[in-house]
């Protein structure tokens, strides 16, 4: 693989773009946390991975592979007190640097300005309000990030590489799960161990904000208690 004698953070988006893109080739299939060492070691302290706690598996991981490892959990105030949970055992007992990024207003503050339940009555507002410019603040410093995504979440998301570039932000993006399926997640969960949100006993596959996540019954899709009875599918953050 090529690599660059220059800081990361001295490349213009255009040399970033083509790392991230041969990167993406040449990392295809490797283990999640080979892709994490690649990572710790081009872009050191410019590498930070957004966590929701519903992606344990690949804190575990990080942890492990890139010890320290700067992690952004965007706390809605709308999340279930287990998912809460999770993040300070993540915090208190995993080699990870854990920052919480809240939004601008608080969910009274919100509701004063936009009424209450906005996210009964307009969900993309809630989530651009609540996750998706806590996460633009929360990515600003960093010259890549690492999520969760896997490519069999859903349609929107098989087309996701293990490195890639996000256009968007002009940063870096990694998906070191990308080709895992539920099967080797679990399988990981087995071997290692790994601590779980509470939620998953539950029969929460996918977990967001409480008002707006349900357990999945035998035999839906995975993702089918994210904002289920409407036709939105993703929060904004990837998209």
């Amino acid at each position: 693989m090529s690599a660059t004698t220059r800081p990361v953070t001295e490349l213009t988006p255009d040399e970033l773009r083509a790392l991230a893109e041969q990167a993406g080739r040449d990392l295809e299939g490797a283990h999640p946390g080979d892709v994490l060492r690649w990572a710790r070691a081009v872009f050191g302290s410019d590498l930070v991975l957004a966590s929701s706690m519903g992606d344990e598996v690949l804190v575990d991981i990080a942890a492990k592979a890139a010890p320290g490892i700067d992690v952004i959990f965007l706390d809605t105030g709308y999340h279930f007190a287990e998912t809460l949970g999770t993040r300070d055992y993540y915090a208190d007992f995993t080699d990870v640097n854990l920052r919480t990024v809240l939004p601008l207003r608080t969910v009274a503050e919100q509701d004063a300005e936009h009424g209450p339940r906005l996210h009964e009555r307009d969900p993309n507002l809630c989530c651009a309000l609540r996750k998706v410019e806590p996460l633009e603040r929360g990515l600003a410093p960093y010259t890549a990030w690492v999520t969760g995504m896997r490519r069999e979440d859903a349609p929107t998301r098989t087309d996701i590489t293990v490195v890639g570039w996000d256009a968007r932000r002009s940063k870096v993006k990694l998906n070191p799960l990308a080709a895992w399926t539920w099967g080797d997640v679990n399988a990981y969960v087995a071997e290692h161990h790994v601590v779980l949100n509470p939620l998953r006993e539950l029969g929460y596959a996918s977990i967001g904000c409480a008002p707006c996540t349900r357990a999945v019954a035998p035999g839906e899709d995975h993702r089918a208690g994210r904002w289920a009875g409407t036709n939105k599918t993703e929060c904004g953050l990837h998209t």
